[in-house]
């Protein structure tokens, strides 16, 4: 294993299947079991699965100060979201280059918490909270379980009066197999999930005891890698590796913006003074590439950093690719040039020695109008 600084109360668990437990984000992080990563896929898909997403950051901001901190460093205005209530939100430098993103949860009238990946956000947040009326805290106790999938809410009902009331993006303080836990409504997969957040002394009981009550169900441990299949036929972006800090520009330094990524949704209508805010609108149609969906020919997926091409010429590259023989598609997440980025274009990418026939196609490829991970009831 990579050397970390965090680490996982399960990641005993992770061994016992075959994980190296490789780095993410300063934790030992299962990118591999001794198992059909397919299975896994399948499962999140039609059952369930479970997944150690502890090495997700997690920040306490409280205090008057709190909204002010989170108001400078994201986009969104928080203004309006309740308690119990949670929203998906973007940070920016001042070049008004995207940095990281983050699921910002009101816990209180003046208690946020704010759960990034890999990115700068904690950096962000400590920049604004500094000689503010607040507290920020980085708390590496509290462990992140997520059970995805279209099985996981008939798994919780058993031990939770009232999950299937829990909306997509909202979040309820309760008990799971009697210990303390915050149940969030969201994830990572395109399906209707849970994310458990619970003590680090807590985590084993829960997690064995998902898997044993699951199995009956078809639910089975899954490896953090098998998010890239998911993602990529939902078109659910993962910092670094659909970004310029893994595929520079050949003449400026690393940083996309929200246009060229697809995430000007992420700024609330109207907002200003976040921090990058003035970049951000004047960039606006000066984008110098779209991320933007590829679909292939065949059956062979499409590696991390294939070639794209039009005419013969390289114009961009593939950053994540899939095939889905339960949805029937060879998809993928691709960076090309605004003008490729059209429904329909026609284009190659080459898989290894072979230049396979391709066209640009909208995201998501699967469930497109998300009702899948909205699902009510």
């Amino acid at each position: 294993m990579i050397a970390s600084w965090r680490f996982s109360a399960l990641a005993d668990r992770h061994r016992a299947m075959g994980s190296d437990l490789e780095d993410w984000s300063g934790m030992g992080t299962a990118w591999t079991y001794d198992k059909d990563q397919t299975e896994e896929y399948l499962a999140i898909r039609t059952k369930a699965g479970v997944m150690d997403v502890s090495g997700l950051k997690k920040v306490h901001i409280s205090g008057p100060h709190a909204q002010y901190v989170i108001d400078k460093a994201t986009t969104r205005n928080i203004e309006k979201l309740k308690p119990g209530r949670s929203t998906y939100a973007t940070m920016l430098n001042e070049a008004g280059k995207f940095i990281d993103d983050c699921v910002i949860y009101r816990m209180g009238p003046h208690s946020f918490m704010v759960v990034h990946g890999s990115g700068s956000g904690h950096e962000q947040l400590t920049k604004f909270a500094a000689g503010r009326n607040c507290v920020i805290m980085f708390d590496d106790d509290l462990h992140d379980i997520s059970l995805q999938g279209p099985l996981a809410v008939d798994c919780l009902e058993k031990h939770v009066p009232g999950i299937r009331d829990v909306v997509y993006f909202s979040h309820i303080q309760t008990t799971l197999f009697g210990k303390p836990v915050m149940i969030s409504r969201t994830g990572y997969t395109g399906e209707r999930g849970y994310e458990i957040f619970c003590r680090r002394q807590d985590a084993p009981e829960i997690w064995d005891t998902i898997v044993s009550e699951g199995a009956e169900m078809g639910i089975i441990p899954t490896r953090f890698t098998t998010l890239d299949w998911l993602r990529a036929e939902s078109y659910l972006l993962f910092f670094p590796y659909d970004n310029s800090e893994m595929y520079p520009f050949e003449d400026e330094a690393a940083g996309d913006t929200l246009w060229e990524l697809g995430l000007d949704f992420t700024v609330s209508p109207g907002k200003t003074g976040f921090c990058g805010a003035e970049e951000h609108y004047r960039l606006k149609g000066k984008e110098r590439f779209k991320i933007y969906g590829v679909k292939l020919e065949g059956t062979e997926p499409a590696p991390e950093g294939a070639p794209l091409l039009k005419d013969g010429k390289e114009v961009g590259v593939v950053t994540i690719g899939m095939y889905s023989e339960l949805n029937g598609h060879n998809v993928g997440i691709a960076r090309m040039p605004v003008d490729c980025a059209v429904d329909g274009t026609a284009l190659t990418v080459k898989v290894g020695e072979t230049d396979v026939p391709a066209i640009a196609h909208p995201m998501p490829f699967y469930d497109v109008d998300k009702k899948r991970r909205t699902a009510k009831g």
